[in-house]
């Protein structure tokens, strides 16, 4: 009975140098990009500041998107009297209508 031939030992730790070798020149060319990724964001988040919402204007910005939200489910013509009602009442006013509205209309 033949023995099995034994593995060539060089021959498998040339290939693994050159797979090495292969993965370190393919990280050589990757650095620039990875560098670049790793700084980005970190100066991105020290330029950008998040803007300051005083009261009133996050009370503004609630209000306007009930209007939003209470106008989008309206039909064409009730959409344009309620546009026309905030523009001469106001907006408390235009809200209530479109509630209103909502309701005759079983929304």
């Amino acid at each position: 009975m033949a023995s099995p031939r034994p593995p060539a030992v060089g021959r498998d730790i040339q290939q693994i140098r050159k797979s090495l070798s292969s993965i370190v020149n393919a990280l050589a060319r990757l650095r620039p990009a990875l560098e670049a990724a790793v700084r980005a964001p970190a100066g991105l988040a020290t330029s950008r500041r998040k803007p300051k919402l005083t009261p009133a204007r996050r009370a503004a910005l609630r209000l306007q998107g009930e209007y939003i939200g209470r106008i989008r489910n309206l039909k064409k013509g009730d959409r344009a009297r309620v546009k026309a009602l905030r523009s001469n009442k106001g907006i408390h006013a235009a809200i209530g209508l479109a509630k209103k509205i909502a309701r005759s209309q079983g929304q």
